[in-house]
């Protein structure tokens, strides 16, 4: 029996989610303390810390976070997350994590099909809802509204990269 692609990434979805959700434990730590205790985000904690972003995402905020999971890294072209964590490239990598992050505390039913809300990085992302799915530009949300006491984060199932880099 052959099983799809899209079900083996929906199933790891699933188990990312269902790992996160033991880990977590609400609102007794910062977005960055909140991804470093989860064995599915330590690429973006790895990569938070390489893009010089740690103090920032430890600030009182508050801050919304869609957090790719490591599937997520893991399924960018070969080399590429490699390449972002050199020190010569933090200028790009922080703004591919400030892409991911909005000002303010925004919970998934504060989110309408067609908005759009602006990143720190300055651009802003594309939300769309669909048969109760929500997406934010192309990555969908397979967890929402985990709770940080400086924030929100939503797990997300891609990296999401700026229009300017596109």
């Amino acid at each position: 029996m052959k099983i799809k692609k899209s079900g083996i990434v929906f199933i790891g979805a699933m188990i990312a989610v269902f790992a996160f959700t033991s880990s977590v434990k609400s609102q007794s730590k910062d977005i960055v303390d909140l991804a470093a205790g989860n064995d599915n985000l330590k690429t973006l904690v790895a990569a938070v810390k390489a893009g010089g972003l740690v103090d920032v995402l430890k600030s009182d905020g508050p801050f919304t976070v869609f957090a790719p999971t490591d599937q997520a890294f893991a399924a960018l072209p070969e080399g590429t997350l490699e390449s972002l964590l050199k020190p010569e490239n933090k200028d790009q990598l922080a703004s591919i994590l400030k892409y991911h992050v909005v000002a303010g505390k925004v919970k998934s039913s504060d989110l309408s099909n067609g908005q759009k809300a602006a990143t720190v990085q300055g651009e802003k992302v594309g939300v769309s809802i669909k048969n109760g799915k929500v997406k934010i530009d192309d990555a969908q949300v397979v967890m929402a509204d985990v709770e940080a006491k400086n924030g929100i984060v939503h797990v997300i199932d891609k990296v999401i990269l700026p229009p300017s880099m596109n």
